[in-house]
């Protein structure tokens, strides 16, 4: 549990009692707030070190120091305790291979066309003319790793598309999507182009041995790195330590509860491994560290297999696949001892787009201009300067569970919108059955309509529509929305029609 001078508890279903503060950040990222003076100016600190963590399917309420009462995770407690704790730390997607694609290229997915997730063998993935964070890092002299969940291709480890080590990671350790046949003694990680084999560790200690040992060697050299790590935990299939099991089934309401929640302690404890790895390396004062999640947290039993997803969104209403906050709003700490003074919470919505921004800022290296980004550089904010958007934090996603198709947030209103095109089904028979032609057309011809308008400070459950009560409001973010979603609409590609192309994937 947080410290409560620190951090109130956040009960569920009641509103957060956000604080004023001001904020570097990036869910995903996130730089900060509360400095110890005088401000840091980028031209004048040295390069930092940055590892950004990036968890799977955890939601918004699935830490101690977020209103969990059960789960255990004194090693991200003391993380934000150390660092800033973000109350309005957003995914760029509600659901994985998008939310990482926005993550890494600072732009909406559905420009890059990742419009979904993606399933092993289909033939999308991230194109290599993207801009991305490692491959602008790489070009600046850090050195770069990336180590866990992938998922930005369908035929991984195939000559038939670009790997990780194509966007600018000089070392990777990586699966296509999940840890296979659970997190229990992974058989599916690839090294470098080379199967490893089977992995007598559970998935996320797995993935922080990798990291930790990539991270020792990149230490000792002159230049910075940049360290990627995407734990599969907790997306199912879950599998967790009988000993951390243990601590749970007197409180979990079953087995497959108390499982979820061993899980997630798991996971804390290879954080704090990898914490404990930076400052044995003697570089913690050097080092950013961003921790956040893809998306928020899996409905339980939506598919077979689910049946261990008990995580919690907790105020918010929705889940994963929801443009609703429980889809998009996770969970976001960012320390940095050099640089941010501890035990802070702040208010200021931040997205996974504003990494690549803010990190080329630091780095030094340019932000790209060949492409429209949508995320903001956060440095001006250290320097005591408000954060100005050219546009506002914005989400598109086609299949959502619910109505809402596109939601937008400027300040404490958010507005969503369903549009004139049908609802995408999880239907075999459906041609919403994540990406093809068929799907892609709709996408780039629906109309947005209906729009909801919600006071986020106010109602953070989003349960009163507000539209009505605010029709100029509504008028200007529904004019926002309407452009944004034809800008993107615009730039979002087809992916090629033809047969051969889709059949290509089931090979």
């Amino acid at each position: 549990m947080c410290p409560t001078h620190a951090f109130p508890r956040l009960p569920r279903g009641e509103p957060c009692r956000f604080l004023p503060l001001s904020l570097l950040a990036a869910c995903g990222f996130a730089l900060a707030v509360a400095m110890a003076p005088p401000p840091l100016h980028a031209a004048e600190a040295s390069r930092p070190n940055v590892v950004v963590i990036l968890c799977d399917d955890l939601g918004y309420g699935d830490l101690g120091c977020y209103g969990h009462p059960h789960i255990q995770t004194p090693h991200l407690d003391t993380l934000a305790r150390d660092g800033i704790r973000l109350t309005d730390c957003y995914a760029v997607a509600p659901v994985c291979s998008s939310s990482r694609a926005g993550l890494l290229t600072g732009r909406n997915p559905n420009r890059s066309g990742i419009y979904d997730w993606l399933p092993a063998g289909i033939p999308v993935w991230l194109k290599t003319d993207e801009p991305t964070i490692p491959g602008r890092l790489q070009g600046a002299g850090y050195q770069t790793a990336m180590v866990g969940k992938w998922h930005l291709n369908g035929q991984f480890n195939q000559a038939t598309q670009p790997q990780p080590g194509d966007y600018g990671f000089d070392h990777w350790m990586a699966t296509q999507n999940n840890a296979i046949p659970s997190h229990r003694h992974p058989k599916n990680f690839v090294r470098n182009g080379q199967p490893v084999g089977e992995i007598e560790r559970f998935s996320c200690q797995a993935v922080a041995d990798e990291a930790i040992g990539w991270m020792n060697q990149a230490a000792s050299q002159a230049a910075p790195f940049y360290l990627h790590v995407c734990f599969h935990e907790p997306h199912e299939p879950v599998a967790s330590p009988d000993a951390l099991v243990d601590r749970y089934r007197d409180v979990a309401e079953n087995e497959d509860e108390a499982q979820y929640f061993a899980n997630v302690t798991n996971m804390d404890a290879a954080v704090g491994r990898i914490v404990t790895a930076i400052e044995a390396a003697g570089v913690r004062e050097e080092t950013l560290i961003v921790f956040t999640s893809d998306n928020g947290p899996e409905t339980l039993k939506r598919y077979r297999g689910a049946r261990r997803s008990y995580g919690s969104p907790g105020p918010l209403r929705g889940m994963k696949l929801h443009i609703y906050e429980g889809g998009i709003r996770v969970p976001g700490i960012v320390a940095w001892p050099g640089q941010i003074a501890g035990g802070e919470e702040v208010d200021e919505p931040v997205s996974g787009v504003d990494l690549l921004p803010t990190l080329c800022h630091l780095a030094g290296c340019e932000v790209p201009a060949n492409k429209p980004l949508d995320g903001a550089s956060l440095v001006p904010l250290l320097q005591g300067e408000p954060l100005a958007r050219q546009r506002p934090l914005f989400w598109w996603y086609y299949r959502a569970l619910t109505p809402p198709r596109f939601a937008l947030r400027e300040g404490p209103w958010k507005v969503v919108a369903r549009w004139d095109g049908p609802l995408m089904t999880e239907s075999a028979a459906s041609i919403g059955r994540n990406i093809n032609p068929q799907a892609i057309e709709i996408l780039k011809t629906a109309q947005l309509v209906d729009f909801q308008l919600y006071h986020l400070e106010q109602d953070i459950g989003e349960t009163t529509d507000l539209a009505a009560r605010h029709p100029d409001v509504l008028a200007r973010l529904r004019e926002s929305a309407r452009a944004l979603h034809a800008e993107v609409q615009a730039e979002a590609p087809r992916w090629p029609a033809t047969q051969a192309f889709w059949e290509s994937g089931k090979r």
